[in-house]
């Protein structure tokens, strides 16, 4: 069944009786109350198949990879992103971010020039070689995201969520090649190699991949500001929106970045990291 109508009224004006005849697929009711005549187009149902190119815009392949891209990449996702704040809680300590514009501002600064753009090269790189089927390109990406960290606390991050993103991969999601890919890594796997590997391997587009992948690490480190400086919601979502420009321009770098144009340019973050270590009283692991 499919509709064909739509429910609108109409309210027309008239001193006499009115009798109208209209073809179309949607039925129409006319009722007269005094000198009101209102016309009601009703719902019509038809046996008749829409075409498949209507039908939402996404074929079958499509849903299911966005279905498993907001499942992967939701906040809900047990990697335990909530335990880190990749040195935000030195930052806020620090009197570096006190406000949600200082939020916005240090952590487009991560986003444009720091972990943010490195992790999107990992994963676009990761996800190419496991396309390819090349494990030997595979197993250097792997070795350089687990080695290209600046501090120990950002080093336990990404590898422990890379490590539980895999492990629930491989328990709830797996699928053909999955097993042999992961083994090709031979070593830690930092979280944005292992959604490259978990989202090629499933087939899942780069593209979609690499904008999920960046919306979810701005979330948490959203999430982490909020519950720092503190604040409130409808400023966490100010932030977030504000931020849009800034995740899809670096998505569109880093999709076209090779591993040589990895780095960084964000030595405040990075020593907020170092920091966090030896800070005081700490709510976050990182």
């Amino acid at each position: 069944m499919t509709i064909t109508g739509m429910i609108i009224r109409h309210t027309i004006m008239t001193t006499m009786t009115t009798v109208i005849t209209i073809t179309t697929s949607t039925a129409i009711t006319i009722t007269t109350v005094t000198d009101t005549t209102t016309i009601t187009p009703m719902l019509m149902t038809t046996s008749e198949s829409i075409p498949a190119d209507t039908r939402g815009g996404m074929t079958e392949d499509e849903a299911a990879a966005l279905y498993r891209l907001m499942t992967w990449l939701s906040p809900s996702f047990p990697v335990g992103a909530f335990s880190y704040s990749s040195g935000i809680e030195w930052a806020v300590e620090a009197g570096d971010i006190v406000d949600a514009a200082s939020l916005r501002d240090w952590l487009a600064a991560m986003l444009a020039e720091g972990a943010g753009f490195c992790d999107g090269v990992l994963l676009a790189q990761t996800h190419r070689t496991v396309s390819q089927r090349d494990d030997a390109a595979l197993r250097e990406i792997a070795e350089l995201g687990a080695a290209f960290v600046p501090s120990r606390e950002r080093q336990l991050e990404t590898t422990t969520q890379g490590r539980a993103f895999i492990e629930i991969a491989r328990s709830a999601w797996n699928c053909e090649g999955l097993d042999a890919v992961i083994a090709a890594c031979d070593g830690p796997i930092v979280y944005p190699v292992a959604v490259g590997v978990v989202s090629a391997a499933h087939g899942i587009p780069l593209a979609p991949s690499m904008h999920a992948f960046l919306h979810a690490l701005v979330s948490n480190w959203i999430s982490a500001g909020a519950r720092l400086v503190p604040l409130g919601q409808t400023d966490s979502q100010r932030v977030l929106a504000a931020l849009e420009p800034v995740v899809v321009t670096t998505a569109r770098r880093a999709l076209e970045a090779s591993l040589d144009d990895i780095a960084s340019a964000t030595f405040r973050a990075d020593l907020a990291s170092l920091r966090h270590e030896t800070q005081y009283t700490r709510l976050f692991r990182s």
